[in-house]
């Protein structure tokens, strides 16, 4: 049975698939990975690293996205899954790539979100089955989960409290899970993002935009969504993060 690695993003989802368990760098032998919500933003920044770091990626998202342009410009490294269920994606990815374990359907309603049920869903149904299988590398880990949170879930702001509320969920889930994880060997880390430059903040007025960078303290700007992707590598790739939230900011805190 193949290594397999999930990394969970905001809204987006990663397994890696390691076909040699004699490194855990993405580099180092041949990987396979699947991004869901992976056609633009954070998710996207993550299939690009992937991708040049030597990963064959799925990248997964809803058919209205450009998923396929985004498979096409990356070449034999990428392939586009329409899709609206989680779990067909992980079936596909299995299969496409030899895996003999399958899953049966779990909707993930009408759109990929990170809200809390579909967080914990997703690390303790989907996840935990795939990752418990693996073959322990020389630490004995068989994988790591990376939930992605916001930094929202510390500094909640008029009006956010549902918002604030499920992120904070998730921070506050990191740790326990990461010591109910750790006698299989599963890593769980949560990265908390503050302002990235993704579509959905392109959306915004550019008024409103500058505003926004001027309240990062320093680097004065927005985040580039592949600072975000290679925080996520590195946390794959450093076995001692386990059970911590990073805050991936630029010291922003957040006005009320």
């Amino acid at each position: 049975m193949p290594k397999v690695l999930q990394v969970i993003l905001s809204e987006t989802i990663v397994i890696i698939v390691f076909n040699s368990v004699k490194s855990s760098g993405l580099g180092s032998h041949k990987h396979v990975a699947l991004v869901t919500g992976g056609a633009s933003g954070l998710g996207l920044g993550v299939v690009r690293r992937f991708v040049k770091e030597g990963a064959k990626v799925a990248v997964a998202d809803l058919p209205t996205s450009k998923g396929n342009e985004i498979a096409k410009e990356l070449g034999d490294s990428a392939t586009f899954i329409p899709t609206d269920y989680i779990v067909n994606i992980i079936n596909f990815l299995l299969s496409k790539y030899n895996c003999s374990m399958k899953i049966s359907s779990m909707k993930l309603y009408s759109s990929i979100n990170s809200n809390v049920i579909i967080v914990s869903d997703l690390n303790l149904i989907l996840s935990l089955p795939l990752l418990s299988k693996n073959v322990p590398d020389e630490d004995g880990q068989r994988g790591v989960i990376i939930n992605t949170a916001s930094i929202a879930a510390f500094d909640g702001q008029m009006g956010q409290v549902a918002y604030s509320a499920s992120k904070g969920a998730i921070v506050g889930m990191t740790l326990p899970l990461a010591r109910d994880l750790a006698k299989v060997g599963i890593r769980v880390v949560t990265i908390a993002p503050g302002i990235f430059d993704t579509p959905m903040l392109g959306r915004l007025p550019e008024k409103v935009r500058a505003f926004l960078t001027k309240t990062v303290p320093f680097p004065n700007r927005l985040g580039n969504p592949d600072e975000y992707a290679n925080l996520a590598q590195h946390i794959v790739e450093n076995h001692l993060l386990n059970g911590e939230v990073i805050r991936l900011d630029g010291a922003l805190r957040m006005q009320p």
